[in-house]
């Protein structure tokens, strides 16, 4: 039961792509791995990996990346409400970069008003949120849709960065 940064970002880092890891201010960051367990109606919460923030929100600058991966987790519930993410966000779509986005990592998305007329997949439980922000929910372990690739949870990994290596690929080749 991996979590979705350090999934991404290894193959990211594996195919050749420099990584950089933003959060609301360079600091370390606690994760937590979320696992399906029976008798349980959602996932449950662990303590995960700690790790340092390479860059504030504040100081991307979306024109020097390639792409972005939005991990899920709960935290996207509340950097939905941070304008610097909201702007990140807004300025990927808007350049048709390629955006990575899993579990509760749509929310961050639709706040940024970045979904309206896209299909997605998300955490189940989230359908209603992406279809209030205009976007078609597909129940399906990766979605793209153009240069947005999504997927419900960790268990999709595979299919997700699968999909989104063969789209940032051809967006955004290595020389």
């Amino acid at each position: 039961m991996p979590d979705s940064l350090h999934e991404g970002e290894r193959g990211l880092r594996e195919e050749g792509y420099e990584v950089h890891i933003a959060a609301p201010s360079r600091k370390k960051l606690r994760f937590v791995v979320h696992d399906f367990e029976e008798g349980f109606d959602t996932y449950t919460e662990k303590p995960g990996y700690t790790w340092p923030a390479d860059v504030a929100f504040a100081e991307v600058v979306p024109e020097e990346y390639a792409a972005v991966v939005v991990p899920g987790g709960r935290a996207p519930e509340y950097l939905r409400n941070d304008p610097e993410v909201r702007r990140i966000l807004a300025a990927f779509a808007g350049a048709d970069k390629p955006i990575a986005q899993i579990c509760h990592g749509p929310l961050i998305t639709a706040a940024a008003g970045s979904l309206a007329g896209r299909r997605v997949t998300a955490y189940p439980a989230l359908e209603p949120d992406m279809r209030a922000a205009g976007a078609e929910f597909r129940d399906s372990e990766a979605v793209v849709d153009g240069t947005l690739v999504s997927a419900r949870a960790w268990p999709d990994h595979s299919a997700w960065m699968r999909e989104f290596l063969t789209v940032l690929r051809a967006k955004a080749p290595l020389a």
